[in-house]
């Protein structure tokens, strides 16, 4: 955290006040009565936590001003949805908030143009994903969202990756205190098999289809190279729950290339 303690938005980061979780708790009784001054408390005192999650994205802009307001925009939405009565930390709630308002920002503002028609075609496509999983329980498969708009397979995966955010060939990928790989290091040749090809493309759909909260300790665990006692640490959560996260989510990415 020491890299991010300057002035950022006109705010000294090194002086944050971190809040304990009775202080939130009453702080959300006071807001839920109409104290405006609880809900500016609650919004200082999670400043940090917007901080912790940038740290992931600062190789993707130069401008961290302006993403930390856009993680405080995140950060406001989730205090004034947040409910008490579900009986669980803050943090756990607000991350998967913060988080989109981030890559919503970041995938709005890339600097590869992509045509209106396409993007549009993603939005139709997610928009119809989120029905059907409210509806079902589950996500429809790329095959019927292709069948319900008429349109092939191959246009679907065009469509949603083009809201992917673009990554740098020297993205570090691992590092385990040692030597880093690049992303560049894995960079297939032209002796590719089709066959490895299609694992690829499965594994980035079945990472996309995992939860933020699940995607952001996979990246954190195995990107980044946090212990689960530092991922817990951050999301205000217990080692055990972290760790059985990374399970789950390493057991879905499994059945799913079987």
């Amino acid at each position: 955290m020491s890299k991010y303690k300057v002035e950022i938005s006109g705010i000294d980061t090194s002086s944050i006040a971190v809040l304990s979780n009775e202080e939130m708790n009453q702080l959300f009784v006071r807001m839920k009565q109409g104290d405006s001054e609880a809900r500016n408390l609650l919004v200082e005192g999670n400043l940090k936590l917007v901080l912790s999650i940038l740290k992931r994205f600062h190789h993707r802009t130069d401008n961290m001003d302006d993403l930390f307001q856009i993680g405080c925009v995140g950060l406001v939405k989730a205090i004034d949805n947040f409910d008490l009565s579900h009986e669980v930390r803050f943090s756990t709630y607000a991350v998967p908030m913060i988080l989109g308002e981030v890559r919503r920002y970041l995938r709005d503002n890339n600097s590869i143009r992509v045509s209106r028609s396409l993007r549009d075609t993603a939005y139709k496509a997610l928009k119809y994903k989120e029905q059907v999983y409210n509806k079902e329980g589950k996500e429809p498969s790329l095959e019927e969202v292709a069948e319900h708009f008429g349109i092939t397979l191959f246009e679907v995966v065009q469509a949603l990756d083009s809201l992917r955010e673009p990554v740098s060939m020297f993205e570090p990928i691992y590092s385990d205190g040692g030597d880093t790989i690049y992303l560049v290091d894995q960079i297939e040749d032209k002796h590719t098999s089709s066959n490895e090809l299609s694992m690829k493309v499965a594994l980035d759909e079945a990472i996309g289809n995992l939860e933020d909260r699940e995607q952001y300790i996979l990246d954190e665990r195995f990107v980044v190279g946090k212990t689960q006692m530092e991922i817990a640490q951050e999301l205000q959560i217990s080692q055990a729950q972290v760790s059985r996260i990374e399970k789950g989510a390493i057991k879905q990415l499994k059945k799913v290339l079987k």
